[in-house]
């Protein structure tokens, strides 16, 4: 493992841009249902793959620690319940805030047996795809004023790998996803801080 690049803190105005190309897909993804993408494939994608964290509740604010008023690196992340007839050949990572169509990291080409995403790191393998800003590393959020927004950890289970040049764009790391993706589950936070006044 080694860890995540990470960038210097943004201003709250510069949290507010968008990436035409993430706003575009997450804006189709986020209208067609609950879930970050929509499976490419026939079937139905099942939200049978549990997603927590020893540092963040469900539901809860996102800790200062992982958003930009902090020391902005990636969380602790565990999961489980993966499709268990041998299908999921590869996972994926789509951390992202719905209401504003940005994603802030995708990971790709995680091992299926690995269970547990450490602190501020990337497992191997594993690929960091292009966030909303054009950076391949974890972009932390920054808190909203009213903290109501959402942020969402979304782990896929893929029937295949992902294979994808260095210089592909989020739309094209997303669609790639979404053709693969056979099941997923989030864990779901808000953007505001524990002691608001």
């Amino acid at each position: 493992m080694f860890s995540v690049h990470r960038r210097p803190p943004r201003s709250r105005r510069a949290g507010a841009r968008l990436s035409a190309a993430g706003a575009a897909v997450l804006a189709a993804a986020t209208a067609a249902g609950c879930g970050t993408l929509s499976s490419g494939n026939e079937v139905e994608l099942s939200d049978e793959i549990n997603v927590s964290s020893t540092m963040m509740q469900s539901g809860e604010p996102i800790p200062e620690l992982y958003t930009c008023e902090g020391e902005g690196v990636s969380p602790t992340l565990q999961w489980s319940g993966l499709p268990d007839d041998g299908a999921t050949e590869s996972l994926a990572l789509v951390v992202d805030a719905p209401e504003e169509a940005r994603v802030f990291w995708v990971l790709y080409g995680l091992d299926p047996q690995t269970a547990e995403l450490r602190q501020n790191t990337v497992p191997h393998p594993g690929e960091q795809g292009r966030n909303s800003e054009g950076d391949t590393a974890y972009d932390p959020p920054c808190y909203s004023q009213d903290g109501a927004d959402e942020i969402r950890f979304t782990l896929y289970a893929l029937e295949s790998e992902v294979e994808l040049s260095d210089d592909v764009s989020l739309e094209e790391t997303l669609g790639a996803i979404a053709d693969r993706a056979i099941a997923r589950g989030s864990l779901t936070v808000t953007n505001g801080p524990r002691n608001q006044t």
